[in-house]
């Protein structure tokens, strides 16, 4: 018999305490905080560390400038002014952080002399709100003599130095796999303009691309001009000419994007090509993720695209899970943020028409939807990330039949796959046949909502699951039960902002980390929504592929 999900777990937080295999311990989580790495806020250290380049320069790029004394470590660039502070254990009067900082550049100036400047992103916190990068360019000015060769070689050497103690040191963790783009670097952007409240293409030029150049990556911007015509770019490009894929517009880009190269011959290779997304939409919930997994503070618009662009620039990438989605009618799809089904994709759909509003068009949604609320009937089941009590351990057969998106289609045994085909949905089987012994069942069949979630953020300002993270091996399966009451679920999104909405220890809210999942609706009734796309409602099943792309990101 299919096990029957505990009521222990209603409201109960899952923890995450090992990668390997997405095995998850449902247990609360301690916090544990993610290393040190580009885009993330850290007090600055003193010292700095041992001296690498030190001298004596001009303040400023114009002749006659104060003096100051420069000395570069491998953490920062400390600045020292005549008559400031020297030796001792006193420091610096100013130091620039390495780790904010995206490019350098030297060159000629006037009276044989030479500068190099470099461009950092320190975090300036206001009176009020959360700390922003903002923009700081320091210039220096070389002219130790007469030789103008010889000083634009020392400008270059310094300004070289720096570039290269600016580039984020790659994380050594167990089992995680990080890179850094290269230099100069050369971007395929993808733009939808009407993206959001339609500022994707201001925002870009006034934000994203002064940034870019700072940091050496050239861009070729594509503007999409209908609905799938990023799908059909990367589906049929030539993508060798680019280092990396940037998507500027909101998560439903990207989805066309993911799914356009999983259809490609060379998918394989081409997933190795890291993505990266900048907030252009309404919902930017994978952007939000990136932020909040990067250690900063949470923000939204300007400050949001500002710390995204930041983390392009300096060019860390590591691998991310996708899902893999089966429909009943044989549809294949691949999922790198949720599905879901009931009021939140009722509230995502429904508030489209109110698109011009950014992301305050989901709160007038949610209200709307409050006043309707709708139950949803249907069979939920699934393969939890750690074997519950009383479930019998899964099936050892190797030649077991699994479904490859099309119900009832038996794939060959394992390693005997055409070239080119598409991962195996080895823990599944056909929509046609029960659920594996080893699966639970949910008991209830009637629902407010569904939501499998892979990312932290379900929006820019929803924290739907604070242990997720980008490879975890793990789909965070939520759902809310019948009989909830307008004002608590209200509560628990309220709550969602802050993610604490596990703290309130609503009955009606169970969670489960998942390592696949099947929701069969009774009727089609009811929207359903892939990564913040609409999908028509039938029965539909999903496992977890873990780290089968590789996204930009801080940490």
């Amino acid at each position: 018999m299919n096990g029957a999900a505990p009521p222990a777990i209603a409201g109960r937080r899952g923890g995450c305490q090992q990668r390997s295999g997405g095995r998850r311990s449902p247990v609360r989580p301690a916090p544990v905080p993610p290393p040190m790495a580009a885009g993330r806020r850290a007090p600055p250290e003193p010292g700095g560390g041992p001296v690498l380049l030190q001298g004596v320069f001009g303040a400023g790029p114009t002749p006659g400038a104060a003096a100051c004394s420069l000395a570069l470590t491998a953490r920062e660039l400390q600045v020292r002014r005549p008559g400031g502070s020297s030796g001792g254990s006193a420091g610096p009067d100013a130091a620039l952080r390495l780790a904010d900082c995206v490019g350098s550049a030297a060159f000629p100036a006037a009276a044989a002399a030479a500068c190099f400047s470099l461009v950092c992103y320190p975090f300036r916190g206001p009176r009020w709100g959360s700390p922003a990068r903002q923009r700081l360019e320091r210039t220096f000015r070389v002219s130790l003599g007469p030789d103008a060769e010889g000083n634009l070689r020392i400008a270059q050497a310094w300004s070289r130095r720096i570039r290269e103690l600016s580039v984020p040191a790659v994380p050594t963790q167990d089992g995680d796999s990080y890179g850094v783009l290269p230099r100069p670097c050369h971007a395929l952007v993808l733009l939808n303009p009407h993206s959001g409240a339609g500022h994707a293409l201001e925002d870009f030029q006034a934000v994203v691309q002064p940034m870019l150049a700072e940091a050496d990556i050239a861009t070729t911007v594509f503007i999409t001009e209908r609905p799938h015509h990023a799908h059909e770019k990367v589906r049929d490009e030539d993508l060798s000419q680019w280092d990396t894929l940037v998507v500027m517009a909101g998560d439903g880009l990207l989805y066309e994007v993911v799914n356009g190269l999983m259809e490609r011959p060379d998918w394989e290779d081409t997933m190795k090509k890291p993505l990266c997304i900048l907030p252009g939409g309404s919902g930017n919930a994978l952007a939000a993720s990136i932020n909040h997994y990067a250690g900063n503070d949470h923000v939204a618009k300007k400050k949001l695209l500002t710390n995204c662009t930041f983390i392009l620039c300096k060019g860390l990438h590591t691998q991310m899970d996708l899902v893999s989605l089966s429909t009943a009618s044989g549809k294949r799809l691949f999922s790198f943020l949720g599905f879901g089904w009931g009021f939140i994709s009722d509230v995502d759909i429904d508030s489209e028409k109110y698109r011009w509003l950014g992301n305050t068009r989901f709160t007038v949604g949610t209200l709307q939807c409050l006043a309707k609320l709708r139950v949803y009937q249907g069979r939920l089941s699934y393969l939890p990330a750690v074997p519950e009590q009383d479930t019998p351990p899964a099936p050892r057969d190797p030649h077991a039949p699994v479904t490859n998106g099309q119900a009832g289609r038996v794939l060959p045994p394992a390693g005997t796959e055409a070239l080119g085909a598409l991962p195996t949905d080895s823990l599944l089987v056909p929509l046609c046949q029960p659920v594996p012994a080893h699966w639970t069942v949910v008991p209830e069949e009637e629902f407010i909502s569904v939501y499998a979630i892979y990312q932290s953020h379900l929006g820019t300002n929803l924290l739907m699951a604070p242990a997720a993270r980008l490879h975890d091996g793990c789909i965070h399966l939520f759902y809310v039960k019948a009989g909830i009451s307008r004002v608590a679920l209200l509560k628990l999104f309220l709550a969602m902002d802050r993610g604490t909405h596990l703290d309130l220890n609503c009955p009606h809210l169970c969670y489960v980390p998942v390592r696949a999942f099947r929701l069969e609706p009774r009727a089609a009734a009811g929207i359903m929504t892939v990564d913040g796309e609409a999908l028509a409602c039938e029965p539909v099943q999903g496992q977890i592929h873990s780290r089968l792309c590789r996204v930009l990101s801080g940490s």
